[in-house]
């Protein structure tokens, strides 16, 4: 019997409730750890890595839009050998679940990183399959169900820890994706990362960003980032970790009777750093007003 209702198994990594910071927004958890109590979390999803680190893309990284945002930071990180010898053991000390992000631009580079995190005391490795990929011409690895099926197969025989898949939603056939990352080894899925836009600036009569595009999440992307995990979570038997636009309790619960056994949250935690907190209390509450034993208890329902 759990000890809260909101605890819960994840590629068998238990989490004392479905809330995990979202990568890419919480960085390694130093800035937020200074204003809140991480330790509350039910894991952290760590800045996305690559092999050798990244400056990231140059000029405008971030823009505001109508209920969200549109980013094109570019993989700014240190690399994953930083990662392993100064940010593993601090993100283990503030306690939540510890999720590494992996992402590459080719083949080896995943595989690499994947083994160089071995050495690492992380619970999950969330391989991004969302990066363009130099030898498929730029391409996103996750685009394609073969191409995603490839590099999860090839991760899982490298990793020792659980893999889980970030999807991209700019897949024209997600559920096919999904369901080959299932079929090459996956042991969980997250989904949605951030919808290709576009913002121009008419004054200059040019694209804001320099890459022309960029991923817009908030919000604003919430009804379709349902869509897909409903779709995703009904057509896999792996676990589904729902995020894209949740902002609040009744948010994360939609995703939850879509079919998503955990959520991560994101850009919310910009305009409202405590936003995660928030959450957990209202998933208590709810447990509470319902009598709910277990808050898994509505996973899928919908």
């Amino acid at each position: 019997m759990p000890s809260s209702p909101l605890c819960l198994s994840l590629c068998g990594v238990a989490l004392q409730n479905p809330v995990i910071a979202a990568s890419g927004t919480f960085g390694f958890g130093h800035e937020y750890a200074e204003i809140l109590d991480v330790s509350r979390l039910g894991g952290i999803s760590g800045k996305g890595l690559t092999l050798h680190g990244s400056a990231g893309n140059k000029g405008v990284r971030v823009y505001e839009t109508p209920a969200g945002m549109l980013n094109s930071i570019g993989m700014e990180n240190p690399g994953v050998q930083h990662f392993v010898d100064r940010e593993a053991a601090f993100m283990r000390a503030l306690g939540p679940a510890v999720i590494a992000n992996l992402g590459g631009h080719c083949e080896e580079d995943y595989l690499e990183g994947t083994r160089l995190l071995n050495g690492a005391d992380i619970d999950i490795l969330e391989l991004n399959i969302s990066c363009p990929n130099v030898k498929a011409g730029g391409m996103a690895l996750g685009m394609l169900p073969d191409t995603a099926a490839d590099i999860t197969r090839k991760v899982k025989a490298v990793s020792r820890h659980p893999v889980m898949v970030k999807l991209s939603p700019n897949a024209s056939e997600l559920v096919r994706v999904a369901r080959a990352c299932q079929e090459a080894g996956a042991d969980a899925l997250s989904l949605v990362n951030t919808i290709l836009g576009m913002a121009i600036d008419v004054k200059e009569k040019c694209a804001v960003f320099d890459n022309i595009y960029a991923g817009l999440s908030g919000p604003a992307i919430l009804p379709i980032a349902l869509r897909m995990v409903h779709q995703v979570a009904h057509a896999v038997s792996i676990p589904v970790v729902g995020l894209g636009g949740i902002a609040s309790a009744e948010d994360a619960l939609k995703f939850m009777m879509a079919g998503a056994r955990a959520v991560q949250i994101g850009t919310m935690s910009f305009a409202n750093p405590s936003a995660m907190l928030e959450v957990i209390d209202g998933l208590a509450g709810y447990c509470a007003s319902e009598g709910l034993s277990n808050l898994q208890e509505i996973v899928g329902i919908i």
